[in-house]
C-alpha cells in the first residue's frame, strides 16, 4: 500500500491517524522539494521514533516509489495537504493502474491557514506561484493569474519556489507588474502561518522588502475589500 501522508503546518500537527498509519509502514520518505520546512527531518523521526528517507522530485516522479509499494507499505510524507501538488495527485493515478492500494491521509495547508489574514476564504481565487527567474527566463504569467482573480473581486495566494528569499520574490513581483502593467497597492506578506511564528504584514511592497521573516512564506494580493477584512487587515500594518 502506499499512503500519502499530509504533515500540517508544524510539527504538532501530526495527527493521530497519521501515526498510526506510519506505524505500518516499512519504509518513510518525505518530500523534500515543494516547500522549505519549519522545522528538521531529525524532529519528525524523533517523533515517529522511526527513520526518514529524503525524497526529491526525480525519486517521486519516478517508478521507484510505486515499485516499492507493490511489496511493501510505503509513505510519503508531505508539508501541508498531500495533495496540494498535482504531482502527488498523477502518483495516485500511477498507483491505481497498477492495482496498489492508496490511503490519503489530509492536513492543514496554508489553502487553510491563510485565513489567520482576516480575508475571507470564500473570496479567494486561483492561486499561483512566483517562479525562480533564471538568465534567459524571467517569466510573468503568474500576473495574468492576479488580473483574472481581480475582476471577479477575489483575492490572490501566492507561493515561491523553494529557497527564494523574500528580497527577490518582491522584486520579481515589482518588475513582472510593472512589464504587465498592473498596478500593485498594498500587499499581504504571510510567514509560516499555523505555527507558533506566525506573521502577517500588510503594507506597500517597498516597505516590506525591510522585514526579516521565516520560511515559509507566501504572498497575498488582496481583491475588493469587505469592511471586516478591511478592519483586519488594518491590524496587522506596523
Amino acid at each position: 500500500m502506499l499512503y500519502l501522508i499530509g504533515l500540517g503546518l508544524n510539527k504538532e500537527g501530526f495527527s493521530y491517524e497519521a501515526i498510526n498509519a506510519i506505524k505500518n509502514c516499512r519504509k518513510i520518505y518525505l518530500e523534500n522539494y515543494t516547500v522549505e520546512l519549519p522545522y528538521t527531518k531529525d524532529e519528525i523521526q524523533e517523533l515517529i521514533q522511526k527513520k526518514i528517507a529524503d525524497a526529491d522530485r526525480n525519486f517521486v516522479e519516478s517508478e521507484q516509489l510505486i515499485k516499492e509499494a507493490k511489496e511493501q507499505n510505503v509513505a510519503l510524507l508531505v508539508y501541508g495537504n498531500p495533495l496540494m501538488a498535482t504531482t502527488h495527485i498523477s502518483l495516485i493515478e500511477e498507483a491505481r493502474k497498477e492495482k496498489i492500494q492508496t490511503r490519503i491521509i489530509h492536513a492543514s495547508s496554508v489553502l487553510d491557514a491563510v485565513a489567520e489574514t482576516g480575508l475571507q476564504i470564500y473570496k479567494f481565487g486561483k492561486t499561483t506561484s512566483i517562479p525562480s527567474w533564471k538568465k534567459n527566463f524571467e517569466p510573468t504569467s503568474f500576473i495574468e493569474i492576479i488580473k483574472q482573480n481581480q475582476s471577479i473581486d477575489a483575492h490572490s495566494l501566492i507561493l515561491v519556489d523553494v529557497g527564494m528569499s523574500l528580497k527577490d520574490a518582491l522584486d520579481e513581483l515589482k518588475k513582472s507588474c510593472t512589464k504587465e502593467n498592473f498596478k500593485l497597492e498594498k500587499i499581504v506578506l504571510c510567514s509560516r502561518l499555523g505555527t507558533k511564528d506566525s506573521k502577517v504584514y500588510y503594507d506597500k511592497l517597498n516597505n516590506l522588502k525591510k522585514k526579516e521573516i521565516l520560511s515559509p512564506f507566501c504572498i497575498v494580493i488582496p481583491s475588493k475589500l469587505h469592511f471586516l477584512e478591511k478592519e483586519i487587515l488594518e491590524r496587522w500594518r506596523d
